[in-house]
């Protein structure tokens, strides 16, 4: 099933990806952890659990599987809906349905949707590359055991050692320290006058910056007005999207149309497929996004759809 296999692509980039009419797939971090029972070391990931009562369809699927095989919206749709309603006849029939890379779908005694997660599968990008692995544990106390009897079988004895002074090497240094003190002495007296010569022509700049100052005259004619400019902010992860064009110049025209009509509208930067998407508006409330995506289907818009996507 090639669906499954986008569902795993989107499960990289998104906490969650519906399908509709079938549920949710939802991630949540994981911080590395060591299993003590068996000295398993194990990176940071992201686990993969299902929510079935999640089914309304936000657009992000779908429009990933148009994105992808090049068709339609619509098209996207009826092809999810084909493979949901494939899924329920099997798993109807007793089947187990795997899906790739992601985990297996079955039904239990009472009917009831049951997800098992494939746990070698990590959908963490930070961790990629990383895998568990696991250690011998190591003994310390044995080493420390085995350094402590070295200790009391070998004694270490010091033997101190007398050196002759040479008496010309006292003369020596009370020389060296003799003429240090006179250069010293004439440093300091070098830097004294040195201080006293800045201070005086550091007062003199100060007196002749602050009459220039006073002498001046400050005049502006023709002041320019306080110009005003209010830019629309698109901020947040959930942003309702007009539109993907190919050619820009379409994506251009969208811009101009949405603006008549009183949105502040933002053409991203072309998508790795070459698309260019245009946004009605961004959000950081998922629930208040979802609100406006609905009122825009019904009024003006029916094919617009959620992107969940960080665009700063």
């Amino acid at each position: 099933m090639q669906l499954t296999t986008y569902i795993a692509d989107l499960l990289y980039r998104y906490e969650c990806v519906i399908i509709p009419g079938f549920g949710a797939f939802l991630t949540r971090y994981k911080s590395a952890h060591i299993d003590d029972s068996t000295n398993t070391f194990n990176p940071p990931s992201k686990v993969v659990s299902f929510n079935k009562q999640l089914q309304a369809n936000d657009g992000l699927f779908a429009n990933y599987v148009a994105s992808v095989e090049k068709c339609s919206y619509e098209t996207a749709l009826q092809k999810i809906r084909k493979f949901t309603s494939e899924i329920s006849i099997s798993l109807s029939e007793g089947k187990t349905i795997s899906f790739k890379n992601i985990g297996e779908f079955s039904l239990n005694e009472e009917k009831s949707l049951q997800f098992e997660p494939l746990q070698q599968q990590n959908y963490s990008t930070s961790s990629f590359g990383l895998s568990s692995f696991i250690s011998p544990k190591i003994s310390r106390e044995v080493y420390k055991e085995t350094v402590a009897s070295l200790e009391e079988k070998t004694p270490i004895l010091f033997t101190p050692e007398r050196r002759e002074a040479k008496p010309y090497l006292k003369y020596a240094a009370i020389a060296v320290i003799a003429i240090s003190a006179i250069g010293f002495g004439s440093l300091k007296l070098y830097e004294s006058q040195v201080q006293k010569f800045n201070y005086a022509e550091r007062q003199k700049a100060n007196s002749l910056v602050e009459n220039q100052i006073q002498e001046a005259t400050f005049v502006i004619e023709n002041p320019l007005p306080v110009l005003s400019l209010k830019l629309p902010k698109h901020t947040g992860m959930y942003h309702i999207v007009a539109g993907a064009y190919r050619e820009e110049e379409n994506a251009d025209k969208k811009v101009e149309q949405l603006r008549d009509k009183g949105f502040s509208p933002l053409k991203m930067e072309p998508t790795r497929y070459g698309l260019h998407q245009v946004l009605y508006a961004s959000f950081e409330d998922r629930m208040e996004a979802l609100k406006k995506l609905h009122e825009i289907q019904r009024v003006e818009n029916t094919d617009a759809w959620l992107l969940v996507q960080d665009i700063q």
